[in-house]
């Protein structure tokens, strides 16, 4: 059942494993609090740690999706930065059999769609500071406005970084639900 397969966990849990899957689970918690609370118009996760993390899985996921067309090489950089988390999240339920890293990098993937979310909201204004240092109004790299542009879906960047959000916001609840079943269940089978 999948279930349960998404919620294995050690017959007996090392007491220090544990205390650093708490601390781990708080820490994302916290911050996940402020992901989710922050208003996409302000750009926390942009301004986050994080969003460096993301970037070159970002570019990365511009050359990758190159065979692919224009289309596809611009939404590539999007698709790159949320396709990452999702293959970490693979490796850790199917490789290393690890539900716990799993939530964590379902949180990830949460945080990756929220990432997204200012850059979309952006599309029509084009006033964030893009990688070279210029905003979207100097050079024509927005991925957004380009991408929109061409779907004829321009008018519709703040309804579709509003549902991105969402989605992120939808994603880290479950990381955390799921994150937190996994801990109560660990709890259980400490090795005193």
């Amino acid at each position: 059942m999948a279930g349960e397969w998404l919620l294995t966990t050690e017959e007996s849990v090392n007491p220090f494993h544990f205390a650093g899957r708490v601390l781990v689970f708080l820490l994302l918690a916290l911050w996940g609090w402020r992901f989710m609370t922050t208003p996409l118009e302000i750009n926390y996760t942009g301004e986050s740690f994080l969003h460096l993390v993301n970037l070159p899985f970002h570019e990365a996921g511009h050359l990758l999706f190159m065979p692919f067309g224009r289309f596809l090489t611009i939404l590539g950089g999007s698709l790159g930065q949320i396709l990452m988390p999702l293959v970490c999240l693979a490796t850790f339920l199917v490789k290393t059999r690890d539900p716990f890293g799993g939530s964590v990098a379902l949180w990830w993937t949460a945080e990756n769609f929220m990432d997204v979310a200012p850059y979309i909201n952006d599309a029509r204004a084009m006033d964030l500071l893009l990688l070279g240092g210029f905003t979207g109004k100097e050079v024509d790299a927005h991925d957004w406005n380009n991408l929109l542009t061409m779907l004829g879906w321009l008018q519709y960047d703040h309804g579709l970084a509003k549902l991105s959000h969402g989605i992120g916001t939808v994603l880290m609840l479950l990381a955390l639900a799921w994150g937190a079943i996994l801990l109560r269940r660990q709890y259980r089978r400490l090795d005193w």
